[in-house]
């Protein structure tokens, strides 16, 4: 697989600056919604980058550290728990990567976005489907953003740790469904996420 493919395709159109951009976070029940945007030095791939979701979390940790000394900029955005229950997961994840590419350093001529709807940014805009397996740019930037919301969610669980927030990470799992069954929900929970469970404690 030629990991530079899109990279070196978006050269021949005409963009020198290039920046992966990637989210972590839309599917939790809790925490904010991260984004990261990377710009690589042209040509370079930072070896054992990958698809975040296919590495251990102690890789990511190694790697989170190699792509910020060897790439040319990188930023982390989010949008709060508040803001993905005001405009919903999708726009607040909108939100978050502009915030990341707003954040960069340098200013880039072409954001590759993994997915397919393209944000709303400030600069031109490709997106591709799995393109965190298929683009060094955006498996650089999901490693940053996964990375970058693993360690806010064990801070988060210093704060309240009566939800395990270190073991699931904000997930829906059998473990935090029973936390939010014993203790409710917190500041840090997304409320429209949980409208049954709100809806099951309302009084009748």
């Amino acid at each position: 697989m030629d990991w530079l493919e899109f990279e070196n395709e978006a050269r021949a159109n005409g963009y020198n600056i290039i920046c992966g951009v990637d989210e972590a976070g839309r599917g939790p029940l809790a925490g904010p919604v991260f984004a990261a945007a990377v710009v690589l030095p042209k040509g370079h791939i930072i070896e054992g980058v990958n698809d975040s979701k296919k590495l251990s979390e102690k890789k990511r940790e190694i790697l989170y550290d190699k792509i910020i000394d060897e790439c040319a900029a990188w930023s982390v955005g989010t949008a709060s728990e508040k803001e993905i229950d005001e405009i919903n997961i999708l726009q607040a994840t909108f939100l978050a990567m502009k915030r990341a590419v707003d954040g960069l350093n340098i200013r880039p001529d072409i954001a590759l976005v993994d997915g397919n709807q393209k944000p709303p940014l400030d600069t031109d805009c490709k997106t591709i489907v799995k393109g965190d397996a298929r683009s060094a740019s955006i498996a650089a930037a999901s490693i940053i953003a996964k990375v970058s919301r693993d360690r806010y969610m064990l801070a988060l669980a210093e704060k309240y740790p009566q939800y395990a927030f270190e073991r699931h990470k904000g997930y829906g799992t059998k473990l935090h469904y029973e936390r939010i069954a014993k203790y409710g929900i917190c500041a840090a929970h997304r409320k429209s996420f949980l409208k049954k469970v709100l809806n099951d404690e309302q009084p009748r």
